[in-house]
């Protein structure tokens, strides 16, 4: 099991790789438009600067968390109001999302063993929701990486987004309206450093394999399935690659395929 002081020390490190891109961007390029419809750079810091805020309610106090779900007039709408709500001048959203990701990393610091925290259609534990925020920062950096025409280096921190992508597997069918499998699925990633990491029986009939990155980039919907050097064996590992989604809410649209390589064993 993983220890949360080591997540949060990882979560620490996504941040900081990430503020380090936006920091010293000229006051135009946070008008420049990502991957992400509709968002700009500055879209994707506020965004994370909103959950990240949301997340220390639900750690802090639950019935303020959800009382942001009560009131929203539009609660499919609640990610992009959010975006737009902490929309704020550059230097002043950088200093909301250092504070806020300093506090909600205090907060989860202090939940008590076996502690649950509400959180969209589920309950998390710190570790998860800690988790989830590695996930959330390391997506959002990849849409501002390629605003920015940038590769990012690749760390050992995909392993907690790919661990969160295996373990959304029925989540990605329910939320796509599809009854989640019961025939289990065997994961095997190669990570940054040639290093293998796998999830599942070894002997599942259905397994999905391929580079940790290309894995992560498609649970967290930033390349279609058919840009991605990933294999797909069985009928369920086939399916599920096209619904895979380790965020919480309903489907996003997904990313067009560019013309790519993705395989179907």
């Amino acid at each position: 099991m993983v220890d949360l002081s080591d997540l949060l020390t990882d979560l620490a490190d996504e941040s900081a790789q990430l503020d380090a891109l936006v920091a010293p961007l000229p006051l135009t390029d946070w008008a420049r438009p990502t991957p992400a419809p509709g968002w700009s750079i500055g879209h994707q810091i506020a965004h994370l600067a909103w959950t990240d805020h949301v997340a220390l309610l639900a750690a802090t106090d639950p019935e303020a968390f959800y009382a942001t779900v009560t009131a929203a007039p539009d609660v499919t709408r609640l990610v992009d109001v959010g975006a737009e709500e902490f929309l704020v001048p550059p230097a002043e959203l950088l200093a909301r999302w250092r504070a806020g990701r300093t506090a909600l990393a205090d907060a989860l610091a202090a939940v008590p063993a076996g502690g649950k925290l509400p959180w969209y259609g589920t309950r998390m534990s710190a570790t998860s929701m800690a988790t989830a925020r590695i996930m959330e920062t390391w997506a959002h950096g990849a849409d501002v990486a390629d605003a920015l025409d940038v590769v990012r280096p690749d760390s050992d921190r995909l392993r907690h987004v790919a661990h969160l992508g295996v373990r959304t597997l029925g989540h990605g069918f329910a939320a796509h309206g599809r009854e989640a499998p019961t025939a289990p699925v065997r994961v095997e990633l190669v990570g940054p450093g040639g290093q293998a990491w796998s999830w599942g029986p070894a002997d599942a009939a259905d397994r999905v394999t391929g580079p940790a990155r290309d894995f992560c980039l498609l649970v967290t919907q930033r390349r279609h399935r058919a840009d991605l050097a990933l294999v797909a064996t069985g009928p369920v590992a086939d399916e599920w690659l096209d619904v895979a989604q380790a965020f919480a809410g309903p489907p996003g649209d997904g990313r067009q395929p560019a013309g790519g390589i993705g395989v179907r064993a």
